[in-house]
């Protein structure tokens, strides 16, 4: 006898709307009609982690340095960030994904997948489910969260930003094809800006152009993002929501409040770097093996490149070489470093994501 199908997936994207902000703006109701950003001062030569939609329409977006957000917005609020508060209240929000699924893969503090196949609750709709989170994080946590349905993970990730803020977004099935079609190819991740213009140069600009490249083509031009391409323009995606993310780097870094005016003063500041990586390195349960080593710089015109070495790493002599190397690229005066340890196996640790 044959084997049955598996059931097809149910896939649910949720995401808090400007996080951070909206913490802030839930326990000060006066912040909620003015322009706020979360982030570093500007004596710190900080930058923005997150900001809400008054201050969007100023064009201040996340990772913007705060000296120019305040340019853009000179009565723009801005407020230190506050990580406790913040890991606190996500842990109220996860708490109801678990309550509904035990299928929960976090991304970060304010975003996870749910896979809720075979759930029975809400006569077993993810649509429904998606709106009973959204409707229970409001009554109970205060702040607001979009999410998307969809068979599989990469289309719930887009359709949670469709109707952003407060919003619902379900793609069915049955409105795969016509959805992925019309698709801009900027909106799947991992096409930045450099990749779209090497798209828009080849005359793809949407999904459907790329179905029409043969995947010959599209492997040679980008390699194996090409044939993710491939799939991504179809709307395959065959990824798994994945309970324990397994840890792949560990990472620190520094932005001065005085560009590093050279390599030496450059090498001066490793030492510090370099301590401060391992003391995070040391508090994972137990700290997993090392297979490499980053160095991060971004210099004065906030161009950045990232050096790495694979191999073991003994001693501090890789992140001095790394250093040289990608100081060389930009020969100019440098306002951050960062050092990382790529690791080599699994630990059972909270996610960091590699700077």
């Amino acid at each position: 006898m044959a084997a049955s199908a598996p059931p097809e997936r149910k896939i649910i994207h949720c995401d808090c709307d400007c996080f951070y902000a909206a913490v802030e703006m839930r326990d000060n109701p006066a912040l909620a009609d003015i322009p706020v950003a979360v982030g570093g001062s500007i004596e710190r030569r900080g930058v923005v982690a997150t900001c809400n939609y008054p201050a969007r329409e100023y064009g201040i977006h996340s990772a913007m340095p705060t000296a120019q957000a305040l340019k853009r917005c000179p009565h723009l609020h801005l407020i230190r960030s506050n990580m406790p508060r913040y890991k606190a209240v996500a842990r109220e929000v996860f708490a109801i994904y678990r309550d509904l699924t035990h299928r929960v893969e976090p991304l970060s503090l304010d975003e996870a997948y749910l896979d809720v196949t075979g759930v029975s609750a809400h006569q077993g709709s993810a649509t429904r489910m998606a709106e009973a989170i959204r409707a229970r994080v409001w009554r109970e946590v205060g702040i607001s969260v979009s999410a998307g349905v969809a068979p599989n993970k990469f289309l719930a990730k887009i359709a949670s930003d469709w109707h952003k803020p407060d919003g619902l977004c379900v793609i069915p099935p049955d409105a795969i094809e016509d959805f992925v079609r019309a698709l801009p190819v900027n909106r799947i991740h991992g096409v930045g800006p450099r990749t779209a213009e090497r798209l828009e140069a080849l005359g793809i600009t949407t999904c459907a152009d790329v179905r029409a490249r043969p995947l010959t083509e599209l492997v040679e031009s980008f390699g194996r993002f090409g044939q993710r391409l491939h799939e991504l323009s179809r709307g395959l995606d065959d990824r798994p929501v994945t309970v324990h993310r397994e840890r792949k780097s560990v990472s620190t870094e520094q932005t001065y409040s005085r560009d590093l005016p050279g390599l030496e003063a450059c090498h001066d500041e490793l030492p510090a770097l370099i301590d401060d990586l391992r003391r995070r390195y040391l508090r994972l349960d137990p700290p997993p093996g090392v297979r490499g080593a980053v160095v991060k710089i971004k210099f004065n015109d906030f161009t950045q490149t990232t050096v790495e070495h694979a191999g073991a790493v003994v001693d501090d002599a890789p992140f001095a070489s790394l250093l040289d190397a990608g100081w060389q690229r930009g020969q100019r005066p440098v306002r951050l470093l960062g050092v990382g340890y790529r690791l080599a196996e699994p630990a059972p640790a909270s996610q960091l994501a590699l700077f």
